[in-house]
């Protein structure tokens, strides 16, 4: 859902990076990760992420030793998804093969830098490849691998 990035003023409100569709996406949840965090108040921040304070936070010292820490819910509480969406979660540890089925290594972390997701590729030697989460890359994908076309299989 979001990931706290550090501290905001010294009343214990955490800054917020976003994972979803803003923080409409957010709004919606009031408890996180099995209800240790209780949000009690959330804002945009202008700049594409947000600020939150959590009740269980009471100062900037708190505020900052929550930094890293991924905000998530139980699976059941997030929306259903359409055809062709995908949570990033559902995507990660997922084996990629080839068009042939010929493996090309694991899906590691998956990212949006602005102009469209993006999976990360390591291979068994341990070498990694980005691969864009779109038509002509990806062929399809499911719960168990990501089928990508093999020129986009670059090191």
């Amino acid at each position: 859902m979001a990931a706290i990035i550090g501290a905001h003023g010294i009343g214990g409100e955490v800054r917020l990076k976003l994972f979803g569709e803003g923080v409409e996406s957010l709004k919606r949840f009031r408890a996180f990760n099995d209800s240790t965090l209780n949000l009690t108040k959330l804002r945009d921040d202008g700049k594409g992420g947000a600020i939150a304070r959590f009740a269980e936070v009471a100062d900037r010292t708190a505020a900052e030793a929550l930094r890293g820490t991924a905000l998530t819910v139980a699976r059941d509480e997030l929306a259903p998804l359409a055809d062709g969406e995908y949570y990033y979660t559902d995507l990660l540890g997922l084996p990629v093969v080839g068009l042939s089925g010929e493996p090309l290594g694991t899906c590691v972390a998956v990212d949006n830098f602005g102009a469209g997701d993006v999976i990360e590729v390591q291979r068994e030697s341990g070498k990694r490849f980005m691969v864009p989460m779109i038509p002509a890359a990806v062929t399809e994908w499911d719960q168990t691998r990501i089928v990508i076309v093999d020129a986009f299989a670059l090191d």
